[in-house]
């Protein structure tokens, strides 16, 4: 999306002058977002239309023309799943897609990838009830193996390469159509929201 065709509304105006933004850059921030979690030290974290919260609605400046910008996919699920199904079509291969993502993480410094969509497996792989070698149930291991995936691929297509894809092998994977909601938090059980 081009900044320049962008006309900020009142609200966008106000809010630049805050956090020493682009006028045009907020107002695309904020038709990207559901709701504004929090403003501080430039910074807009939000809320976006899929849920995901993250900074500046996931709009992103970064490997794109100057006065350029980078939105999420309106659908990410749709966006892997279209992928896996052109990937079919041309090779007759069937592949798992992950839509990745560059997020920020609290308690952390530094980002990460993360799936904010995918396609053909199961996103969390839960050890809920098992038992670790002293014999305690384990209460609270859900493992985020989507967002692992993510991350992982991330070092081997780098950040500044422009290599659009990277391919995992061997390993098992749980089919799902379910997209990448599961790793969505429930609001009651989400201390940030």
């Amino acid at each position: 999306m081009r900044l320049a065709d962008v006309q900020p509304s009142p609200i966008a105006l106000a809010m630049a002058a805050g956090l020493s933004k682009d006028p045009h850059l907020v107002e695309v921030i904020l038709r990207e977002s559901r709701r504004v979690v929090r403003m501080d030290k430039g910074v807009l974290i939000t809320e976006t239309h899929h849920g995901w919260i993250c900074a500046n609605a996931g709009v992103d400046q970064s490997n794109v023309d100057a006065d350029y910008v980078a939105l999420l996919p309106v659908e990410s699920d749709r966006s892997a799943r279209a992928v896996r199904d052109r990937v079919r079509a041309l090779t007759g291969a069937d592949v798992f897609v992950i839509i990745s993502d560059t997020f920020g993480r609290p308690w952390r410094e530094g980002l990460t990838n993360i799936a904010i969509g995918l396609a053909g497996f199961a996103p969390l792989l839960s050890y809920l009830g098992e038992r670790d070698p002293a014999g305690r149930p384990l209460q609270a291991t859900i493992l985020a193996l989507a967002d692992e995936l993510a991350g992982a691929a991330e070092p081997v297509m780098g950040k500044l390469d422009r290599i659009p894809a990277a391919i995992v092998r061997g390993l098992t994977l749980k089919p799902s159509e379910e997209g990448s909601k599961p790793l969505l938090r429930e609001p009651a059980r989400d201390l940030f929201r």
